[in-house]
C-alpha cells in the first residue's frame, strides 16, 4: 500500500482530516446541503478518475454501501456512488463518511493518512467540470449517511493574505472542454483573496453557480459585513462559523463576450489557480498560454 505525503487541514471532535500536501481542498465549492452548514469539505488529490485517492484520516472501515446517482448531464459518470464509513482512531465515538472512492478497502481495515483508499469516481452527482475528488463528514454512529446531520468542521490550516486581487487576469495554464486553469498574473499564496470588513479573506466557492460564496479568514467574521472582489461588492455575509463566512454572490463573469463561471479552492502548498466554467463543455475556445481576462459586471 502506498502512502501520500498529506497536510492536516481540518478537524472536528477530536477527528483530524488530511489533503494531500499536492491537492486543493474546499469547505463550499459543491452545491450540496452539507457545504452550507460547515459540515462538508472536499478533498482534490490531483489525480484522473480511477486513480487511486488516499485516505484523508486515520480509521477502521465499519461498512461500505453503495447508493444510486443521477445520470451526468454533458457528461459519463457512474450511477452509483459509494458511501464508505470509518469509525475514528483518534475518536472512536465518531464515525467519518466518505463519498466518491471505490474502495480498494474492506470492512475491518485499519488505514491511516495517506494510505489507499480507493478509486475515484466520476459520480452523477457530480457537475461536468468536477474533478476527482474525496468528500468527508465527520458523523455520529447512529446517524452515519444522510445528507445533512454532520458535525461542524474548523479548518486548521492558517490562511496567507496581505493584499486583495485587483483584476482577475492570467495565464491558461490547462484547457480541455469542460473548463481551463488560469494563473492570475498576481502571485498570491493558498487562495484568491477578497476585502471583508477591512480584513483579508481567501474564496472558496463556485461563482456565480451556486448563488452563494465561502470565504476563510483568520478572525470570527461578523454578519452583514461586505464582502468586496477586485473593488467591487461580491454580497453581505448571511453566515458564519469559527473562521469562516458564506455570503450572497451578486456579482456575474465574462470571457470574451461569453457568461462563465469561476471555481475557486484553497490550496495547501502551491500558488492558486482560477477554473474557468463555461456553460456547456467546449464553448470557450481557450489553449495553454493564452492570455485571458476575466470581466466583472
Amino acid at each position: 500500500m502506498r502512502v501520500e505525503r498529506m497536510k492536516l487541514v481540518a478537524s472536528s471532535e477530536g477527528v483530524s482530516i488530511h489533503c494531500p500536501e499536492k491537492g486543493r481542498f474546499s469547505f463550499f465549492n459543491s452545491p450540496y446541503p452539507s457545504h452550507r452548514s460547515f459540515t462538508g469539505i472536499d478533498l482534490y488529490p490531483e489525480k484522473r478518475f480511477n486513480e487511486a485517492a488516499p485516505s484523508p484520516v486515520a480509521g477502521k472501515v465499519t461498512k461500505i454501501r453503495w447508493v444510486k446517482c443521477p445520470k451526468g448531464k454533458m457528461f459519463d459518470g457512474s450511477t452509483r456512488d459509494c458511501v464508505i464509513l470509518l469509525r475514528s482512531l483518534e475518536n472512536p465515538e465518531r464515525w467519518i463518511k466518505i463519498l466518491h472512492v471505490s474502495p480498494l478497502v474492506n470492512v475491518g481495515d485499519v488505514v491511516e493518512p495517506g494510505d489507499d483508499l480507493g478509486m475515484l469516481l466520476r459520480s452523477g452527482f457530480f457537475n461536468f467540470w468536477t474533478d476527482p475528488h474525496v468528500h468527508v463528514e465527520v458523523r455520529k454512529p447512529s446517524d452515519p449517511i444522510r445528507a445533512r446531520g454532520g458535525f461542524k468542521l474548523e479548518r486548521v490550516i492558517r490562511v496567507k493574505a496581505s493584499r486583495v486581487v485587483n483584476e482577475l487576469r492570467g495565464r491558461v495554464v490547462e484547457s480541455k472542454p469542460e473548463y481551463s486553469l488560469v494563473a492570475l498574473n498576481e502571485r498570491f499564496e493558498n487562495g484568491i483573496p477578497v476585502r471583508l470588513n477591512g480584513q483579508i479573506g481567501l474564496l472558496d466557492a463556485g461563482i456565480p453557480h451556486y448563488g452563494w460564496v465561502g470565504i476563510h479568514t483568520d478572525v470570527n467574521p461578523s454578519l452583514g459585513g461586505i464582502v468586496r472582489l477586485c473593488k467591487r461588492e461580491l454580497g453581505k455575509i448571511r453566515s458564519a462559523y469559527s473562521n469562516m463566512c458564506i455570503s450572497d454572490c451578486n456579482l456575474l463573469f465574462t470571457l470574451n463576450g461569453k457568461p462563465v463561471g469561476l471555481s475557486l479552492y484553497l490550496f495547501p502548498s502551491s500558488p492558486p489557480l482560477v477554473k474557468i466554467v463555461p456553460r456547456r463543455p467546449g464553448e470557450l475556445d481557450l489553449k495553454k498560454l493564452d492570455e485571458a481576462s476575466i470581466v466583472i459586471s
